[in-house]
């Protein structure tokens, strides 16, 4: 693969935002790590092997910008950018932790956070 980490990474999460992935335990199960767990915007804790029905994690419609990485260390990556939700209308900030495991990059933690629009 070609693409530089950030593009690896940027692809990985706008995947997570598509229905065809999210409707999907085999393809989320790929993506999230043995162990993930999410604080959503909703201050919602959910847990990859709990939470995680045979139909997924529900259909979103969001679009993202301003995709940042953060290398923390050669194999885990902090991914930052923003999300807007077009259902709700709602802005949040958003953060992943990636770690390299099994020849790829697996989500271990993410956190969603509501702003206002202004922020």
């Amino acid at each position: 693969m070609n693409n530089t980490l950030k593009e690896q990474l940027q692809h990985l999460e706008e995947k997570l935002l598509k229905p065809e992935t999210r409707s999907s335990k085999t393809e989320l199960s790929r993506i999230l790590a043995e162990g993930f767990f999410e604080i959503g915007s909703s201050g919602k804790i959910l847990y990859q092997d709990e939470e995680i029905s045979d139909g997924g994690i529900g259909t979103v419609q969001m679009t993202m910008d301003q995709f940042e990485i953060h290398p923390l260390s050669d194999e885990i990556i902090l991914s930052t950018y923003r999300i807007f939700n077009e259902e709700t209308q709602q802005h949040s900030l958003r953060s992943s932790i990636w770690k390299w495991i099994d020849e790829r990059w697996q989500m271990v933690f993410h956190q969603g956070t509501r702003v206002s629009k202004d922020n």
